[in-house]
């Protein structure tokens, strides 16, 4: 039976990672952290990592950067892997990630979807047979999140670009531009509204043609059930920095 700590249990994606927990057999979800209180669980739930006393196997973070990176000191000094589905993190905050994945196990994902890693590498590949379309992605979520661009969308345009030998650099705003597109730029525009759960496309604009590719989630499990793999695969890895494509 494999001892979860669920970070951010009480906010919407740890609600869902539990609830997901508790329909397998070899997880069992031991205590959480959060800040709010107003939901009741079955298991301790802590405001400060430091009064933790439950013995855990691995820390699953849906929370917020401040306070994923707060988990990962209680994690180090533990010895306790950690899965990072998170976002929003800023250079600073991945640098420190990384610092610590030096010294504990760490696997980080923007997003815990199979099919989006698939859809990451087919645009990488549409990038540079299409290379004279203009590439612009949009992602569509709930009013209630926070960060914009989403890390789905910065996955899709690092993937992209890596590909395109990262000659370009990304468009986020042209309200204050009055010039002409240009061929090296990725635009990247954000829609908040709704209830929208998560949807992204990339579109390649050519001459006379567009090709465009969605990927649309209908629900937040599909997030859940790639945390806990994550987490069971990362039961027995040596420190280092992991991702989806240790996954897959």
């Amino acid at each position: 039976m494999i001892k979860v700590l669920i970070n951010g249990v009480n906010g919407r994606m740890g609600q869902v990672v539990l609830n997901q927990a508790q329909t397998k057999d070899n997880f069992s979800v031991v205590c959480g952290v959060d800040q709010n209180d107003s939901i009741t669980n079955s298991f301790p739930v802590y405001a400060d990592y430091n009064n933790i006393k439950e013995d855990v196997d691995v820390i699953v973070d849906f929370s917020t950067p401040t306070a994923s990176l707060n988990i990962l000191k209680f994690a180090e000094a533990n010895s306790i892997p950690v899965v990072i589905a998170t976002t929003g993190f800023s250079d600073e905050d991945l640098n420190t990630i990384k610092e610590y994945s030096s010294r504990i196990p760490i696997f980080r994902a923007s997003n815990m979807s199979y099919e989006v890693n698939v859809m990451a590498d087919l645009v990488a590949k549409l990038a540079v047979l299409l290379k004279d379309s203009d590439i612009e992605i949009v992602d569509t979520h709930h009013a209630g999140k926070v960060d914009s661009p989403s890390g789905t969308a910065l996955i899709f345009a690092d993937s992209i670009n890596a590909a395109l030998d990262n000659e370009m650099h990304y468009e986020y705003n042209r309200e204050s531009k009055r010039e002409k597109r240009s061929k090296k730029e990725i635009g990247i525009h954000s829609i908040r509204g709704g209830t929208v759960v998560g949807k992204h496309t990339v579109a390649f604009y050519g001459q006379n043609e567009t090709l465009e590719i969605t990927h649309s989630v209908d629900s937040r499990s599909i997030f859940a059930d790639g945390a806990l793999k994550a987490a069971e695969f990362m039961i027995n890895q040596k420190n280092g920095l992991y991702g989806m494509n240790n996954l897959i």
